[in-house]
């Protein structure tokens, strides 16, 4: 008995590593749901964390509430009654001597409605709604009370992210038992859940250790405040943003590290080409390109591969210091790689490399998906056999099928349009012999210092932080609503005299049907009101080739008014673009207006933004739309986007890598990060052997870039 004993103990799962069908009640179906939650282990339930909470510790009475509110209130059934209105639903009258609300069901059943007798005593939680009868809510969760109420909760009520198949009842049920544990099992080598860091990594910031900081966020107290829980600013919520922030920057360091392991060409460019390029531009490099350019030079030189951040503001000259460290491969007798986000943008690429590179003697190669297949055929053969150094082309440059002779050199243009998974997949791809190719990542969202080092951890950062001379700023006015029919006129003006125009519809806020419907009803109406107006219209929901068809005719002038989406935050050059209107602007975050705004001014005519906006502001908005009018510095608007934590996103959530945050919020946690750097240290120094289970908890084992050890 006691070998079996013992046997039964080798082979039991470590309490951390209990598959969640150990759990009762949870069978093959509920774990392959759980599974979509990120839910495979018992502890990773605590980890499920609230989206918000609901205040179920007091009853409210009916005769006080207001649309709006989610309040739980205590009444008896007067009315239950079907009704066919449009569609079949069930309305049920509650009372409570101060008043009477109505609960409103489309979905009910035969027993559900004998059960809302007239005389039975509920007990409901839900939004209250101002209906067609007075106050109601819809599809409330209720309870019958018996003769004796059952009490009110003890603590707030957690609203889980849902997932199909999963009522919130069920899985704070699951969540529950996951805390039992976590009390039962309080310390040491069985603890349910494991903190994996070392106190003297958050002691400085007065924050509580990880048992305590589940237990709160699960079950905070009724006196909690809700308002600071809503912000994410509770000490608890902290405690878990910061264990968050530090895993993610970890892996990253330690991704890092894997890379500077492995090997790559150097490049020493013996035929010259990158002076011979440099020689012939009909311009010189700012003294931040050139920075920037030898720092790219001096990773490019060694054998370790080079995995560099190029950030800049638009129109900062970025493309050059790329084509430089081209010519650098080129020269030394490897292959280059470019990769943009569209077809289009990659178009653009091709002509630029192809105008600097041809006089060279150097061809440079287009790969895009719609290329003829003959085309295509005889590109691939050309880049496999060497022939061809220089490849410009979108993600269709990395599929199966394609492949280098010796790619040496990777260029991805727009970094905040793809993640950490394509640079693993850029980097395996383009190996050879045993060597990884270099990485040249460009990035046209300035981040603020602290931010990128930890949000791009993995990666060395070079910044342009000055404009080529002779570009003139953008002019930016603020504009209400009511005036659109002068910012019509202004762009019937614009388009008489030469100029090109963009109209960009965001609607933030509503659907994507909804969206896109706005763009083309706004398009539609522009005609109408210019019918001398050559007027284009580009959106999410086209196909690209059609999207690339549209900015095409614009760019060659045959449209002189673009109405769009956000969709051209990211787009081609136009020169002749000097106007752009954005709807919606109050709606928008700093770096959005930034990047949408660049794209005008590209040439030596003087460009407008004029942002349209619907009153009233609220104070956040007029904070940004006055920001955005009295500068046109990234980096600026970037620090200021940082201190306003608006919506408005610095990072895209792929392009950091980082795309998986349950509680941390790189915006709003800001003020954590000198601290994740330094606890980083500190763990690779010292608790080097906890990081592979921090990243399981937080990333998942399965994440590429989470590898560690």
């Amino acid at each position: 008995m006691a070998e079996a004993l013992k046997t039964s103990a080798a082979t039991r799962p470590a309490p951390e590593q209990r598959p969640i069908t150990s759990l009762r009640g949870v069978g093959a179906a509920l774990a392959e749901r759980l599974q979509r939650l990120g839910v495979t282990q018992v502890q990773d339930l605590l980890f499920v964390l609230p989206l918000r909470y609901e205040d179920r510790t007091r009853i409210a009475r009916i005769g006080a509430l207001v649309p709006g509110m989610r309040a739980a209130v205590e009444g008896e059934v007067q009315l239950t009654e079907v009704v066919y209105r449009r569609r079949r639903q069930l309305l049920c009258r509650i009372a409570d001597g101060s008043g009477w609300l109505t609960l409103r069901f489309f979905h009910f059943s035969g027993s559900q409605q004998s059960g809302l007798a007239r005389g039975v005593r509920l007990r409901c939680f839900g939004e209250v709604r101002r209906g067609p009868l007075g106050l109601e809510m819809v599809h409330p969760e209720y309870r019958r009370q018996l003769a004796t109420p059952e009490p009110l909760e003890a603590t707030l009520t957690p609203v889980y992210p849902g997932t199909e198949g999963i009522a919130q009842g069920r899985l704070r049920q699951l969540i529950e038992a996951a805390l039992s544990e976590l009390e039962t099992h309080a310390g040491g080598a069985q603890a349910s859940v494991r903190d994996w860091l070392p106190r003297a990594t958050y002691s400085e910031l007065h924050l509580p250790g990880l048992r305590e900081a589940l237990r709160y966020v699960h079950r905070p107290p009724c006196d909690a405040r809700l308002d600071e829980l809503a912000l994410g600013r509770h000490p608890a919520q902290r405690r878990l943003a910061f264990e968050e922030l530090l895993a993610h920057h970890l892996c990253l360091k330690l991704t890092k590290r894997t890379v500077q392991a492995e090997r790559a060409w150097p490049l020493d460019d013996n035929a010259g080409l990158a002076s011979r390029l440099l020689r012939a531009l009909p311009f010189a490099l700012t003294t931040a390109q050139e920075r920037a350019r030898r720092e790219v030079d001096a990773d490019l030189c060694t054998e370790r591969p080079m995995v560099r951040l190029l950030q800049g503001d638009v129109g900062c000259g970025k493309t050059i210091v790329a084509a430089a460290a081209a010519a650098r491969a080129a020269g030394s007798g490897f292959q280059v790689a470019l990769m943009a986000p569209t077809e289009l943008l990659a178009e653009q690429h091709w002509r630029n490399f192809s105008g600097w590179f041809h006089p060279l003697g150097v061809p440079v190669a287009l790969l895009s998906g719609s290329q003829p297949a003959r085309a295509r055929r005889s590109a691939l053969a050309t880049i496999a056999s060497g022939e061809i150094q220089i490849v410009v082309g979108t993600q269709a440059l990395f599929q199966e099928g394609i492949n280098f002779a010796r790619l040496a050199l990777i260029v991805v243009d727009e970094q905040h349009r793809f993640g950490v998974q394509q640079r693993f997949k850029l980097q395996e791809k383009g190996m050879t012999a045993g060597r990884f190719p270099h990485q040249l990542i460009m990035t046209a969202t300035p981040i603020p210092r602290t931010l990128a080092m930890t949000a791009y951890a993995d990666l060395d950062i070079s910044v342009i932080d000055e404009l080529p001379p002779g570009r003139t700023p953008v002019r930016t006015v603020i504009v209400r609503e009511q005036r659109r029919e002068e910012v019509v006129r202004r762009v019937l003006h614009a388009c008489r005299s030469g100029a090109q125009v963009y109209w960009v519809c965001p609607l933030i806020g509503e659907s994507d049907e909804l969206r896109y419907q706005a763009a083309e009803e706004t398009a539609a109406a522009l005609a109408e009101a210019l019918p001398d107006v050559r007027v284009g219209l580009i959106h999410g929901r086209m196909p690209q080739a059609q999207k690339d068809q549209t900015m095409a005719a614009f760019k060659s002038g045959k449209l002189q008014l673009l109405t769009a989406t956000t969709v051209i935050e990211v787009g081609v050059d136009v020169p002749q673009a000097t106007l752009m209107v954005i709807e919606n602007a109050e709606a928008l975050g700093l770096a959005q207006l930034h990047q949408l705004r660049g794209r005008v001014g590209r040439g030596t005519d003087a460009a407008t933004c004029v942002l349209l906006y619907r009153g009233p502001l609220n104070e956040l908005a007029r904070k940004r739309l006055k920001v955005i009018r009295t500068t046109n510095d990234g980096f600026e608007i970037a620090r200021r986007d940082l201190e306003l934590r608006g919506p408005g996103e610095l990072l895209g959530t792929r392009q950091t890598g980082l795309s998986q945050l349950r509680v941390a919020d790189l915006m709003r946690d800001a003020d954590l990060l000198p601290h994740v750097q330094r606890a980083a240290e500190l763990m690779l120094g010292t608790h080097p052997d906890s990081i592979a289970a921090l990243a399981a908890r937080w990333i998942g084992a399965g994440e590429r870039y989470g590898r560690v050890g």
